[in-house]
């Protein structure tokens, strides 16, 4: 754990000035295009169910129908923000996230409160590492993906991550930028398998 603390300040720390010119040009056309707030802001769950602010570029609007209710996510996406997402240059700010120790390089995304709390031991179990940038769900499918896939991937990841597993991921993110998202169904049958096992 410790070796994968120092790897995430020393990587975060590095890249951190690098990034700045590019999130500070993403700013600039968030603004511009859809005005403020350029970052979103949520409170998300880390390691040990300890709660911390996940920050983010902003890639949606809060477009609602007739009733008031938001429209759904693929409604409210904007143009920019569907590239930065298909980039993954919208999870840029989290380096921050990765310095104060709320977030890793690798691992599972974290997620809501409420989601953790519904997903009853499955979320518990989630909460036992530091939730990542990205993960082995993100690699494997990510938008694709159902919440029960994602959960499986996720689960397989705690059960057998190993320092050579995130270079991997590291890697393939590299490639899911590049090329987009891929459905990897053996990946996916495979972390349901596992965790039927463990479960009985």
């Amino acid at each position: 754990m410790a070796v994968r603390r120092l790897i995430d300040m020393l990587v975060a720390a590095a890249a951190l000035p690098l990034a700045l010119p590019v999130m500070a040009v993403i700013a600039t056309a968030i603004k511009l295009t859809d005005g403020d707030p350029v970052l979103f802001r949520q409170v998300r769950v880390t390691k040990g169910r300890r709660r911390f602010e996940l920050i983010k570029f902003r890639t949606m609007t809060d477009a609602r129908d007739a009733r008031g209710h938001l429209l759904p996510d693929r409604m409210r996406t904007t143009r920019l923000g569907r590239f930065l997402r298909r980039s993954r240059m919208d999870e840029l700010p989290q380096l921050w996230n990765i310095l104060t120790g709320a977030m890793s390089l690798i691992g599972p995304r974290p997620l809501l409160p409420a989601t953790i709390e519904e997903a009853g031991e499955a979320g518990r179990r989630r909460c036992e590492v530091t939730p990542g940038l990205t993960g082995w769900a993100q690699v494997n499918g990510n938008a694709l993906l159902g919440e029960q896939d994602k959960f499986a991937l996720d689960l397989w990841y705690i059960a057998n991550r190993s320092l050579r597993l995130d270079v991997m991921i590291l890697i393939r993110t590299a490639g899911v930028a590049i090329c987009g998202e891929r459905f990897n169904p053996s990946s996916i049958r495979r972390a349901h398998e596992g965790h039927s096992r463990r479960r009985g």
